[in-house]
């Protein structure tokens, strides 16, 4: 890892969702998925800022992030890519690792292995990512890529879609330079879902928690489970991915 460049985790978190409202404190076993969430970027031993809004009711993730000594962000609510851009500046990460606050069961070890790639190839226009081909279960994503990138896309972007999602102005290649690095598994478990949009899927997150520990464990050991059990699996199977 090069340590001359500060590695930043940025998560994007709101109570506004229009699915599952204030579903970042739901609790599972006394925790919020808020919480489950950070444990586990924590493991990675980079750094953590949340990137919240400037709503009213997003004052308690502020609390939340004061109480627990977590660095956080208040912007647009809607332009999600200059809520990323001022976050990254803030606290002055080179390079950024993009995850949401609907994965409470993130794998740590998995980004930090693609962390150590990413600096082996050594490349500020590289976009890493384990969502360009998707092989991992729904719920596992990330993203990294330089502040460079980040910064492009914050001063070039004006499609409504690229600053609400952040990246694809990266990954789209609009400005013609990036190098896209796809991370994938031997198997395709694409069709596994354990990110949290709707009623179904946290139900699934606290069975997973609840009956198997799935937040001591890592994302082969849940994915294994899922596919020993397709009961678990046909909780949430109906569920559909919003589009980018």
């Amino acid at each position: 890892m090069s340590p001359a460049l500060t590695i930043g985790i940025i998560t994007q978190a709101r109570m506004t969702s229009t699915r599952l409202p204030g579903k970042v404190f739901k609790e599972v076993k006394n925790k919020s998925l808020l919480q489950y969430h950070i444990e586990r970027l924590q493991a990675t031993g980079f750094d953590i800022a949340i990137a919240t809004t400037t709503n009213a009711t997003d004052d308690i993730i502020c609390e939340y992030a004061e109480r627990n000594n977590i660095k956080y962000h208040r912007g647009s609510e809607d332009n999600v890519l200059s809520r990323y851009f001022e976050t990254a500046s803030k606290f002055n990460f080179q390079t950024i690792v993009r995850v949401t606050s609907d994965c409470p069961l993130i794998d740590p070890h998995l980004i930090r292995n693609s962390m150590e790639k990413y600096f082996k190839l050594n490349n500020q226009n590289l976009y890493m990512a384990n969502g360009l081909e998707r092989t991992f279960a729904r719920g596992f994503d990330f993203e990294i890529f330089s502040f460079q990138l980040l910064q492009e896309a914050f001063k070039k972007a004006t499609d409504e879609s690229d600053l609400e999602h952040v990246t694809p102005y990266i990954w789209k290649n609009r400005s013609g330079k990036v190098e896209l690095y796809p991370v994938k598994q031997t198997e395709d478990h694409s069709g596994l879902r354990i990110t949290v949009d709707t009623k179904d899927d946290f139900e699934l997150i606290k069975i997973l928690i609840e009956k198997y520990n799935a937040d001591a464990l890592s994302y082969n050991e849940i994915e294994s489970i899922l596919l020993q059990h397709p009961e678990l699996v046909s909780i949430n199977a109906h569920i559909e991915q919003k589009k980018v």
